[in-house]
């Protein structure tokens, strides 16, 4: 999260900016600060977690909607089995990672975060926006907790994704935890649920019988969203269908946060696949994955199992969170 006056952007995906190094330092500071868990939590959270079996698939798709997202072309690639969450982070468990670390994400040492427009009870008395995208406002005191700002919190939401999280504080909280972010080729195998090429971790459909399978953005956006889904902001984990492999809202809901750097990768080479990819070896933005609630074909065609996008490790938004993963 930045207070640069010119954002680049990716719409309704977040917000981008140019970061202060002074801020990548505090976070990087504060990330150093959080010590890892007793063995007893890590084996608790690890027992929870979703084994993906290893194994060959077809990483990206054959073209992209969006070529600056580089989601394209497809490329084979290997992956190690391995574990993940069955839903992103939830309310509580952050709750938890606090009360035991009291660690401060970066929303809460910026003193603010951007919430959508549309879930503000009185969006005119926060009037500040990045140049371009008057959907987004600055909410001073808006954080995990707050997740629309003062007055707000997240009684009865606990068991829905933790937002306003920066990559940082996705970070903190795995290394409390003794587990992993996901690399974005864990994500997209364990997001297919055994499927090969196809758009969603269900098939090709968008509503598959008719019937909405993920919470995204129904109606005119940005100016309204009709809730036809079920929810305007964020859903429960465990709302909607599980893909094959038993993982719920690997599109829509939140963007979670994955390790990799975005960055160029490498040109994929005709009967050599990929094996375990990390990313760019070089970059400072990090890669996001699954869409989010706010998005939408007319404008941010990203909830896809190929969809990818991309923010700075400090930036948080009310639709930013993740979930975790570990090796087996």
């Amino acid at each position: 999260m930045s207070h640069s006056e010119d954002p680049k952007t990716s719409g309704c995906c977040g917000v981008q900016s140019a970061t202060p190094a002074d801020l990548t330092a505090r976070c990087e500071a504060a990330l150093a600060t959080v010590q890892p868990g007793p063995d007893s939590l890590a084996a608790e959270l690890r027992a929870r977690l979703v084994p993906i079996p290893g194994g060959f698939f077809d990483m990206g798709t054959r073209r992209s909607t969006y070529p600056d997202d580089r989601d394209s072309p497809r490329r084979k690639t290997h992956v190690s089995p391995f574990l993940i969450s069955a839903t992103s982070v939830t309310n509580a468990e952050y709750a938890r990672f606090v009360q035991a670390t009291g660690y401060r994400t970066v929303a809460e040492l910026e003193g603010w975060s951007f919430v959508f427009h549309l879930l503000l009870a009185d969006p005119g008395a926060w009037a500040n926006s990045p140049p371009g995208l008057p959907w987004w406002r600055q909410v001073h005191g808006a954080a995990w907790h707050a997740p629309e700002g003062p007055g707000s919190s997240t009684q009865g939401r606990q068991d829905h994704p933790a937002v306003h999280i920066s990559w940082f504080d996705a970070m903190a909280y795995c290394r409390w935890a003794g587990l992993l972010l996901p690399t974005e080729a864990q994500w997209e195998r364990a997001a297919r649920g055994g499927l090969a090429n196809r758009k969603f971790p269900w098939g090709d459909a968008l509503m598959p019988g008719g019937a909405y399978a993920m919470n995204t953005f129904q109606g005119d956006f940005p100016r309204t969203n009709t809730g036809d889904d079920g929810y305007v902001g964020t859903a429960p984990v465990t709302a909607f269908k599980p893909n094959g492999y038993g993982l719920y809202n690997m599109t829509g809901n939140v963007w979670e946060w994955v390790q990799d750097r975005f960055g160029p990768r490498p040109a994929p080479v005709p009967g050599k696949p990929e094996r375990d990819p990390t990313g760019a070896s070089t970059g400072h933005e990090r890669v996001q994955r699954g869409g989010s609630y706010l998005c939408h074909v007319s404008y941010c065609d990203r909830y896809h199992v190929h969809s990818r996008t991309k923010n700075d490790p400090e930036s948080s938004t009310g639709n930013m969170g993740f979930r975790v993963a570990a090796g087996l």
